[in-house]
């Protein structure tokens, strides 16, 4: 009886087509490479930092959470894009017409090629926000906000791309 239950998980084990971590990916034992093309900034209001700050953390977030590596042109996955969104509008108007908050909201188009199961290509866009108080000084927080915003934006990305939630 025990030698069959270590064949079957022996078996189990093997048999398996899909490679799974702790951070969540869920990649194919065929993929092994990556590419993460420049993401430019177009949208109307820019912040000069943006573009190579957000490049560099999904490069960061691909490499660090999987096992693939990193190619410059044609990958196994490749990532393209732009920045197309960079929005500060008012919210929680209060009884003096006055913002109590303001939100800072980045919109990221994505390109995503998977060379090794084309159907999950995609050409989608991922946006994130984070509020501050209006009291405070927009360039005081801008570089607190962008961080908060591109860990929510990378996540979702790396979620709909490697993760397959």
């Amino acid at each position: 009886m025990f030698k069959y239950f270590i064949l079957a998980i022996v078996f189990f084990t093997c048999s398996c087509t899909m490679n799974y971590s702790f951070t969540g990916a869920a990649i194919s034992p065929e993929t092994k490479t990556v590419s993460v093309g420049f993401f430019r900034n177009i949208a109307p209001l820019i912040n000069p930092r943006l573009s190579d700050q957000f490049t560099e953390a999904l490069r960061d977030k691909l490499l660090s959470e999987t096992r693939l590596r990193l190619k410059t042109g044609e990958a196994d996955l490749m990532y393209e894009g732009e920045i197309t969104g960079y929005d500060q509008t008012s919210q929680a108007i209060q009884a003096n017409e006055r913002a109590a908050q303001n939100k800072l909201t980045i919109t990221v188009k994505v390109k995503y090629t998977n060379n090794k199961e084309p159907q999950k290509s995609f050409d989608k866009s991922f946006s994130a926000f984070s509020a501050y108080d209006s009291q405070k000084n927009f360039s005081d927080v801008e570089s607190q906000l962008v961080n908060v915003i591109d860990i929510d934006i990378l996540t979702a990305i790396f979620s709909a791309t490697v993760a397959d939630w």
